[in-house]
């Protein structure tokens, strides 16, 4: 069941690469160890001008890349830190950013709160 909102800060003139929400689920799903159709992935743009963090001036090539991640159960601390470990190198790779740029946030568990056309996930 994971679910990847992927939010990526983009200089002007630049693009999500078509095919990228593609690549990104091929990537993680084998991470994740999914069976076919059952990690997804949504990409949204965030235009540079639309992003900031207090007492720091950027220069053109920080881009940073925000992603949040819903799963059914969240694995031990262990196992979850080799799969943030993999996933950022997979998402930097495939996104053009320094890993550094890469950041992540582990939503709740899904289990119990989250449904798919009508049936709870449990």
């Amino acid at each position: 069941m994971p679910i990847l909102e992927v939010e990526i800060v983009m200089h002007p003139g630049e693009i999500i690469p078509e095919g990228l929400a593609s690549e990104i689920a091929e990537r993680v799903g084998e991470i994740f160890g999914s069976a076919a159709g059952g990690t997804w992935v949504r990409i949204y743009s965030l235009p540079r001008e639309h992003y900031a963090e207090n007492g720091v001036s950027f220069e053109d090539t920080i881009r940073p890349v925000f992603v949040s991640v819903l799963k059914g159960k969240l694995p031990p601390p262990d196992i979850l830190r080799d799969e943030v470990c993999r996933l950022t190198e997979a998402i930097a790779k495939v996104c053009g950013r320094p890993a550094e740029n890469v950041h992540f946030v582990y939503q709740p568990e899904g289990s119990g709160r989250v449904a798919f056309g009508g049936k709870l996930v449990e």
